[in-house]
């Protein structure tokens, strides 16, 4: 079970490198339009931090709080809805983009810092 929990993990920190990554740089570039790589990082989050908060429904003295989680989730539905929605369209708002970017960061930061 701990094997599956690091492999989880680990596709968990390549959706986080993904959505920020391809956020930061599609901004640099000038044009704030929705790019693949952020799509793909945003579901991966989404994906790996259910099956992360899964298994730890059990109890126990290492079990995150549970009010951290949904705070995790609403904030990675909050980014999946401006990704998926976003998409389509040529460009978005760059006050659109830097929320993308924000909120990914403060979802990295709720994750670290809160335990």
């Amino acid at each position: 079970m701990e094997a599956l929990r690091l492999i989880l993990l680990y596709a968990h920190l390549i959706g986080f490198a993904l959505l920020l990554g391809a956020s930061v740089m599609q901004y640099l570039t000038g044009k704030t339009r929705i790019n693949q790589a952020m799509l793909w990082g945003v579901s991966i989050q989404l994906v790996t931090g259910i099956g992360l908060a899964a298994p730890l429904r059990g109890g126990g003295d290492n079990e995150p709080d549970p009010i951290k989680l949904v705070v995790k989730l609403l904030i990675t539905v909050a980014l999946f809805a401006m990704v998926f929605f976003s998409r389509k369209r040529e460009e978005v708002s760059k006050g659109h983009f830097m929320a993308i970017i924000g909120l990914t960061l403060v979802n990295a930061a709720v994750a670290v810092f809160w335990r």
